[in-house]
């Protein structure tokens, strides 16, 4: 069985506009979560809750192992005495950042090649920091149809370059981990790969490397090379 396994943002989509670390924004979904229920809260306790969730973000604080988002929320809303479920909060804050998820050009015929081709389809994504899958998958629902496995950071219960995500594809295919062809755009996504001694093929949309690809037609003369 030939798999390939994709990372999402930044490989399959993207949120338009949107850094790597999104820290700036967490203010902006705060500020709706209290706008929705008039919370009545301190400057204090909002730079708490800031404080939280930077913290929380590993992009500021590396960490492989991953926390749901319910947990984030709890830990940085338990101080504002809320009378509505941190699960409410949460969709509030992340409808709050008005993000615009981009899927890019050639990503759903690539896909559409790959399964005529025979190819099974994974993702490994790790989800921004306090996200749920369900907000996430609400803004891949174009590309769900051709996964035949979801992984996310929040289902393995670890980040990137963690290799436990591959190693759970894998075993759901019933392969060794080092046949799976990993595609990614983060060196974290390279190291990934590296831990699980599987293939990787780095692509890189802004710029052309002798390595790795820029499109993911690219990807497909790859593939039959």
């Amino acid at each position: 069985m030939k798999i390939v396994v994709f990372d999402l943002g930044g490989t399959l989509m993207q949120y338009v506009g949107m850094p790597h670390s999104w820290v700036d924004f967490y203010e902006q979904g705060l500020e709706a979560i209290i706008k929705k229920y008039g919370c009545n809260v301190s400057e204090e306790e909002i730079e708490q809750t800031l404080q939280i969730l930077k913290d929380f973000n590993p992009r500021v604080n590396y960490r492989e192992v991953e926390y749901k988002a319910e947990q984030i929320f709890a830990k940085a809303l338990e101080h504002w005495n809320l009378e509505v479920p941190f699960a409410e909060c949460m969709e509030v804050f992340w409808s709050g950042l008005n993000l615009t998820a981009e899927i890019y050009p050639e990503t759903v015929e690539v896909l559409q090649t790959l399964k005529e081709e025979g190819y099974a389809i994974a993702t490994l994504t790790d989800l921004p920091s306090a996200m749920p899958d369900e907000v996430f998958c609400k803004d891949i629902t174009e590309l769900l149809g051709y996964f035949d496995l979801y992984v996310s950071s929040e289902i393995a219960g670890y980040r990137k370059p963690n290799m436990k995500g591959l190693q759970m594809i894998a075993e759901h295919f019933g392969v060794p981990v080092t046949e799976l062809i990993f595609v990614g755009d983060e060196e974290k996504d390279r190291q990934a790969a590296k831990n699980a001694d599987c293939r990787f093929v780095h692509i890189l949309r802004t710029a052309k490397t002798a390595d790795g690809i820029s499109d993911l037609y690219e990807l497909l003369d790859l593939l039959k090379g």
